[in-house]
């Protein structure tokens, strides 16, 4: 994981400080869901920890499920967010997921 622009090289640099253990192949994944236009107005460390809520929530938890079973938004994020802290403890995160935050 080096080279690139300097957003990319900033992203990269927020992403091992903020996950410090997150295996390869998810840093890759958020670091490109990091790096995406939807994303790019907000500085790097924040794009980078909404792409990995995102990423964490998707892949890493039951959250579509629930919203197929017929759970809304709210309620399918709550009842995955000791999930989503058990995946940031194990990267390596200080950082975690509250009940409030309505990241995605």
């Amino acid at each position: 994981m080096t080279g690139g622009t300097k957003r990319k090289k900033d992203a990269r640099k927020a992403l091992r400080a903020i996950l410090p253990r997150v295996p390869f192949s998810d840093a890759e994944a958020i670091l490109q869901s990091a790096l995406a236009g939807h994303l790019r107005h907000l500085p790097p460390s924040i794009a980078v920890w909404q792409a990995t809520t995102s990423h964490i929530r998707h892949v890493w938890t039951d959250y579509d499920t629930l919203l197929e079973d017929g759970y809304d938004r709210d309620a399918a994020r709550f009842f995955v967010i000791d999930e989503m802290n058990t995946v940031l403890e194990t990267w390596g995160s200080a950082k975690r997921v509250e009940s409030e935050e309505g990241v995605d």
